[in-house]
């Protein structure tokens, strides 16, 4: 496979108006949880990007969880909504182990990490048992915030306020990025994830609803991740 050398185009402009109360409720909680970001990390996007994305890669489990079991329960088809899912919840951890090597949290960050995720978990959990369309909606407002963070992120590292630092070697594997790739070219595809992600959950929220689906922004390139088996004693 070539290394991806074109960087994706994103619209920055997409934004889904809320329409009735669920949906204003979603757009509420993601504002709330914008400004409490915006007030702890300010322009230290690295590290915004290590705590947030612990949380983004919750959703996506949850909702292929519950599905996987409810498709169980009635025996019927998925409509690939499983793998979908599941994709989004391990590239949001990609991400996440991508920054760690960009930035090292705090101890501080960690105990973070740990108590935003377990509250997460559990306030998404019923979230998706009660309203399955408000959980996808909220999840596409996160990802509109993502691409407009990871856009202040890009001007903060072209302005030289951030160090363009070389990309991590497990980014540049993920992604199938050229070797002397950096951290602005890592970025740029972490963006267009988000963006294709804020899609695909505005049209799940959609779905459940049976509005027209929205146009899908297109994903950029991962490989296959296979385990790594260790050797046998």
């Amino acid at each position: 496979m070539s290394p991806q050398t074109s960087p994706p185009i994103v619209d920055l402009g997409v934004h889904y108006p809320p329409a009735g109360l669920s949906d204003r409720f979603a757009l509420g909680v993601t504002k709330f949880l914008r400004l409490f970001a915006d007030t702890f990390f300010a322009k230290r996007y690295g590290h915004r990007a290590v705590v947030l994305e612990t949380v983004a890669a919750v959703p996506g489990m949850v909702g292929a969880t519950l599905n996987h079991l409810k498709c169980l329960r009635r025996m019927q088809d998925d409509r690939g909504w499983i793998r979908t899912l599941m994709d989004e919840a391990e590239n949001e951890r990609m991400h996440l182990m991508t920054f760690i090597e960009v930035c090292q949290p705090t101890a501080f960050e960690r105990f973070v990490v740990i108590a935003a995720q377990w509250v997460f978990y559990m306030f998404f959990f019923f979230l998706y048992l009660a309203a399955p369309k408000t959980a996808h909606r909220l999840v596409g407002y996160f990802e509109e915030e993502a691409v407009i963070s990871y856009t202040h992120y890009l001007a903060e590292i072209d302005e030289g306020r951030s160090p363009n630092v070389p990309a991590p070697a497990l980014a540049i594997r993920y992604w199938n990025l050229p070797m002397d790739a950096t951290l602005r070219d890592v970025v740029i595809v972490v963006r267009a994830d988000e963006a294709h992600h804020r899609d695909v959950n505005h049209g799940f929220a959609n779905d459940l609803i049976g509005l027209p689906p929205v146009a899908v922004a297109p994903c950029p390139t991962h490989v296959e991740l296979t385990p790594n088996w260790k050797a046998a004693v």
